[in-house]
């Protein structure tokens, strides 16, 4: 969701549309507003928005959406949560195996999390919003055409 709004923020942005509300962000992700302005509280924290309260108010990007990657999303809004399960309570000591097996899981879920955080990395906001626009285009250029036939 905070991708989303993101990404609604930085198409506003390349639009000169000025700033969102939490309330549009809100039916656009089909969710309430405190939803969103839970996740904006935590994007805010993170530098990457800024909000104005009152009349003309509304949610901007603190910073350019060529700045902004989608990890630094991803730890704005999930910090320190994994992306794997890990043990509830440890594997049991009581079994040869288990600390073995736990610990090369480590490993294999380490490495996981690392390449899905570097692929993060690699797409920035402004990359987002410029694929979004050209899928955009496409998926209405048919409806033009049959429109002008």
């Amino acid at each position: 969701m905070a991708a989303h709004m993101l990404g609604m923020l930085a198409c506003a942005e390349r639009e000169a549309k000025g700033s969102l509300t939490s309330e549009s962000m809100a039916r656009s992700i089909q969710t309430n507003p405190v939803v969103v302005r839970r996740l904006l509280r935590d994007l805010a924290r993170a530098g990457l928005v800024e909000t104005k309260r009152g009349v003309g108010g509304g949610v901007s990007l603190a910073r350019g959406p060529e700045e902004i990657t989608l990890r630094d999303v991803y730890e704005a809004v999930e910090e320190d949560a994994e992306l794997l399960g890990r043990y509830p309570t440890g594997p049991s000591q009581s079994c040869d195996m288990a600390p073995m097996v736990a610990e090369y899981l480590e490993g294999v879920v380490g490495r996981a999390e690392t390449a899905f955080k570097q692929s993060l990395e690699t797409t920035t906001l402004a990359m987002m919003s410029r694929d979004l626009a050209a899928r955009a285009r496409r998926k209405s250029s048919p409806r033009r055409r049959a429109a002008g036939a």
